[in-house]
């Protein structure tokens, strides 16, 4: 249990490398075999580190013994254990409909897919925001892979745009550093919380220069307005796997925001108290309006998707900037619903694409699938818990995000943006599901039987949906406390600094 930490992390980049090595890599049998042991791995043990942190508390693990702010700390609350447990399910149904052949499109798939898990996990447990950047890189450069496995001149369009636009917030994110650093003299969060208090006039301004570029990186990490219009081509290109884990990618953008602006930058921050909030709120209900606007002018099911993400990235960004503890509780319920339902979408996206031949997803009349009741129920499901309609999780999460806007002027902007971007994708699921399912011509497709891998692999994420409604008050209860933990006062951080690690 000491090094329970540290294992969402190890375990991923163990497997990555060793996948790189003979008799592994010259056998796709044994490659699979091995991720999928490791995937199932990682849902256990990520279980088991939040009930440990649920029942015991934020457990730090620092390396080598080197106490903060001078060693590299991992963080184990409430809040980061969720976001991995979270990972390591969706990262499983990813790799359970790749190895139904989408990993024989190109080289590396599973190695850079565990590179990637091992990125995206670190980023959630990490202690400081340098190796916050680590991460980040980490997870950046198996993404690039990832994003042109199998090849294709859209995939190689979609990643330029990508990988420069990322290397420009790499960039931001290093001068942020550079000038969090030279001032504060520390970059691990807890000890920057406690520092930000005792800042000269001078020394303000150039921290202030430092958060808000800050927000820039995770705001692009995000896919916040005007920095989203990269998401919709790169997730549309990208095989059905990697746009299914890249569902999590935006909300590590929402984690650092969150993270750093509410620990850091929060109410406790003295002159820099909340220097977010003021470009979060319109910032939120722009990301909302392009997401609206986007979804309803798709024109197919992969871009529809994509356009779902930023959505769900506005009405996450609305939560944060209420910046009280009942919206940050609604936000990490809906942030769980909204990332398996987006995977699962773009699961059912590429069995749409396959089942319809030459008409692919795009919503045009075309021959009627040959398993278009399978699919169309797994479509259903989706569609629903989407919108929010009853009984499914997004019911649920929207209704929690609504509660958390009880001041009139917040009530105003919050209900009307958040119902008429539900209004919004239902019009386009509707469309969506009546010329997929319903509208065709001619005969059906005469193709093979739908591997069970991914049907299986879409029903285990779309079964999240009602189990967050059956188990809704535990996991309520538990967002609940782990928004409290994440708004606790400098006080609180001064202790964790001084507490040291096991």
């Amino acid at each position: 249990m000491q090094h329970l930490a540290i294992l969402p992390i190890l375990l991923p980049l163990l497997a990555g490398v060793f996948l790189l090595l003979p008799p592994l890599s010259h056998s796709i049998e044994r490659q699979r075999a091995v991720t999928i042991i490791t995937s199932l791995l990682l849902v256990i043990i990520s279980a088991s580190l939040l009930f440990v942190s649920d029942q015991q508390g934020t457990q730090l693990y620092v390396l080598g013994d080197w106490q903060p702010p001078y060693g590299i700390t991992l963080v184990a609350d409430r809040l980061s254990t969720m976001m991995v447990l979270l990972t390591a399910i969706l990262a499983l149904a990813a790799q359970l409909y790749a190895c139904a052949g989408d990993d024989r499109k190109g080289m590396y798939f599973h190695p850079l897919f565990m590179f990637q898990v091992m990125g995206i996990n670190g980023a959630f447990l990490t202690g400081d925001i340098f190796n916050l950047f680590v991460f980040f890189e980490i997870l950046l450069m198996a993404s690039y892979a990832l994003l042109i496995h199998g090849g294709g001149k859209q995939k190689t369009k979609a990643s330029v745009h990508y990988v420069i636009l990322n290397l420009v917030g790499s960039s931001i994110f290093l001068f942020a550093l550079g000038m969090l650093y030279g001032t504060l003299g520390s970059l691990n969060i807890a000890d920057m919380a406690i520092r930000v208090r005792a800042l000269s006039v001078e020394e303000q301004s150039i921290v202030k220069a430092g958060g808000l570029m800050l927000l820039v990186v995770f705001g692009l990490k995000a896919a916040m307005l005007p920095l989203n219009f990269w998401l919709p081509r790169t997730y549309a290109a990208a095989s059905a796997p990697v746009a299914a884990l890249f569902a999590i990618m935006t909300k590590v953008g929402i984690y650092s925001i969150l993270r750093v602006h509410t620990v850091i930058f929060g109410d406790d921050a003295g002159a820099l108290a909340n220097i977010a909030l003021p470009w979060l709120w319109p910032l939120a209900l722009l990301t909302l309006t392009i997401g609206s606007i986007g979804v309803i002018a798709s024109p197919s099911l992969r871009l529809t998707t994509a356009n779902l993400v930023i959505i769900s990235v506005g009405t996450l960004l609305l939560a944060i900037a209420l910046n009280s503890e009942l919206a940050t509780s609604a936000a990490l319920y809906y942030m769980v619903h909204s990332t398996l339902i987006a995977g699962a979408l773009f699961l059912i996206s590429d069995i749409v694409k396959t089942e319809r031949g030459k008409a692919e997803d795009r919503y045009v009349v075309a021959r009627q699938m040959k398993q278009a009741k399978t699919i169309g129920i797994a479509f259903f499901i989706a569609a629903l818990a989407v919108i929010g309609m009853p009984p499914l999780s997004g019911f649920i999460g929207k209704t929690l995000l609504l509660q958390a806007a009880y001041s009139g002027l917040e009530m105003g902007w919050v209900w009307s943006f958040v119902l008429v971007s539900s209004l919004a994708v239902l019009i386009s699921l509707s469309r969506a599901g009546s010329t997929l399912f319903w509208r065709h011509s001619g005969e059906k497709i005469s193709q093979d039987k739908l591997p069970p891998l991914k049907l299986g692999a879409v029903y285990l994420l779309l079964a999240a949906s009602p189990l967050l409604v059956i188990f809704g008050g535990p996991v309520t209860q538990f967002t609940q406390a782990a928004a409290v933990e994440l708004h606790t006062s400098v006080q609180t951080h001064e202790q964790t600094v001084q507490a040291g690690g096991q």
